[in-house]
């Protein structure tokens, strides 16, 4: 077996370097925006020079662009949706004021957090995200354990959202049924099944009209603003109004805990996940026009966007709240369903509302899908994963990793499984989003933080034709870059944002928890370093150097 295995290694590299000679005949020198095929060209051209440069070969067709990657950041994160469907979390743990105050918070650290992370998407416009910045900022000493370690954090990450995303369009779903017939009652395997069929909806625009998503990426960012309005306005206009003093004054604290405060900080880990995922962007990096400077733009104006989205509908609902004890014991499962039935008094009107919130959730996913199956790809192509050999092939026909999709897919399908039996082991697992993707974003910011101040990082320029930003010895800035002292105020307010959110991001929601309501994600974070520490020790140290250079 293992000579087997180092046959197909030796068989990879000879393919590299074929494709290494490839390249450099036909990308190294640039191409003037005066040719035939035009700027677009010559546009595409540059990108995959700035690519070559960090040691990649370009294998993927750079199809989309700034509007197409806007709308692709909004419906990954979802904000102003997930504030509806996660209202209950911030409810009880800060009430209404705490719901409202939570959220302009986290607005503002998830702008500062992405606003860095630009930085560097800039720096190294590269699938891989935050394992090749990592490896490019850490010491010699530790860059490649770190590297490897957050590799695995953030795939994790990335297929849980998944699977996560996936069970959350399910349970919506159901819960537009019980409006529909409250005798209704939903069962784990209809869930599960219900979550296969999401899943299989995104890998359809994923895989057999790949080639038309950068467009349908378009058509659902008007969509997401125009379902923004098709729901706020009849819930304002026929709702009756809660005064101003109940929205911005009262605090809960229905969780239990010793303090207000206590209550209000683990009550906004509900706006940390609904502004979670803008980086999906990065990790389709190596298929954007002017990655360089796109990928930091969409990530800042979908959080822009989504901000403002989300603020109107949740000071709308809280004004609009009407009976809160029937809200929080609606038969859905979900408050906003029972708000919007006692607002607008029709129950074919609150379906038709919640309706959108299923059809721009199942958006998400097709998002999400191609967000996690191109992280997984690259880090199996840097010889992260096991089997990274076969999961790294990309379809000569498509220019996709469709190997990498199926294994997001049967993922996301075997998560779903763990649902029939417990739905508390299934949220247990998909708990790992916040976790591992925020451990990801700290680490990364933070070795920037540290070498933006001991001048680690040459003035960006764009003529350099030599390997940049592989390691710490070539770092160099890009086009997109905060000017100081803001850049540096930024980077670090956002570091300790962080460091804040990600300490209570593993604390349950009430005092005195349940087997049913403990939060479990510090034990799942627990095992998946573990796992990756023990797949590290035994093998992958063997074959995992970093971010491999794929030209010479």
């Amino acid at each position: 077996m293992s000579k087997e295995y180092e046959m197909d290694t030796v068989k990879r590299d000879v393919k590299r370097d074929e494709n290494e000679t490839t390249s450099a005949e036909l990308n190294i020198e640039p191409i003037s925006s005066e040719t035939a095929e035009g700027p677009v060209k010559s546009l595409i051209d540059r990108d995959n020079q700035t690519l070559l440069r960090l040691g990649k070969v370009p294998v993927l067709k750079r199809n989309f662009a700034l509007l197409s990657m806007l709308g692709f950041a909004c419906t990954v994160m979802n904000t102003w949706e997930g504030e509806l469907v996660l209202f209950l979390q911030a409810f009880e743990n800060g009430g209404s004021a705490g719901s409202i105050y939570g959220f302009i918070i986290v607005w503002i650290g998830t702008l500062c957090v992405f606003s860095t992370m630009g930085e560097l998407a800039s720096m190294a416009p590269t699938s891989g995200g935050q394992y090749h910045w990592v490896y490019m900022l850490a010491p010699p000493s530790s860059r490649k354990f770190l590297s490897y370690l957050i590799g695995w954090l953030t795939v994790i990450g990335w297929q849980a959202a998944v699977a996560g995303l996936g069970f959350l369009s399910a349970g919506l779903i159901q819960g537009v049924a019980v409006m529909g017939n409250p005798n209704y009652g939903p069962l784990p395997w209809q869930t599960t099944l219900l979550l296969w069929a999401c899943v299989a909806f995104a890998v359809f625009f994923n895989t057999v009209i790949s080639s038309a998503l950068p467009k349908v990426e378009g058509l659902v960012l008007i969509f997401h603003v125009l379902g923004f309005f098709g729901i706020l306005v009849p819930l304002v206009y026929l709702s009756p109004h809660g005064s101003a003093d109940q929205v911005f004054t009262v605090f809960l604290n229905e969780g239990g805990w010793q303090t207000q405060g206590l209550s209000f900080m683990l009550g906004m880990i509900a706006s940390v996940f609904n502004f979670l995922g803008a980086d999906g962007t990065v990790h389709m990096s190596e298929e954007i026009q002017n990655a360089a400077v796109t990928v930091p733009r969409a990530m800042i104006f979908s959080i822009l966007l989504n901000g403002v989205l989300g603020f109107g509908i949740l000071v709308a609902v809280l004004f609009c709240l009407g009976d809160v004890d029937a809200a929080l014991s609606s038969p859905t499962g979900f408050p906003f369903m029972e708000i919007f039935l006692q607002g607008v008094g029709s129950e074919q009107g609150a379906q038709t509302m919640a309706s959108i919130l299923v059809i721009l959730n199942l958006c998400g996913t097709v998002s999400l899908v191609a967000s996690a199956s191109r992280m997984t790809w690259s880090f199996a192509r840097d010889r992260g994963l096991p089997g990274w050999f076969y999961i790294s092939k990309i379809d000569e026909r498509t220019s996709i990793p469709i190997i990498a999709i199926a294994l997001t897919t049967t993922i996301s399908f075997l998560l779903a499984l763990i649902n029939i039996g417990s739905s508390v082991a299934f949220n247990d697992i998909v708990s790992l989003t916040i976790n591992g993707l925020y451990g990801a974003y700290f680490i990364g910011n933070s070795l920037l933080l540290w070498r933006r101040v001991t001048g680690s990082i040459r003035p960006y320029n764009g003529e350099n034709t030599e390997l940049t930003n592989i390691s710490h010895e070539n770092l160099s800035w890009g086009p997109t870059r905060i000017p100081e002292p803001f850049g540096t105020i930024i980077n670090a307010f956002g570091c300790a944002y962080l460091l804040v959110m990600l300490f209570f991001s593993f604390w349950p929601t009430a005092i005195n928890p349940t087997a049913e309501t403990m939060n479990m994600s510090s034990l799942m974070v627990g095992a998946t370093i573990i796992w990756s520490i023990i797949y590290y020790a035994v093998w992958a140290r063997k074959v995992y150097s970093g971010p491999v250079i794929e030209i010479h």
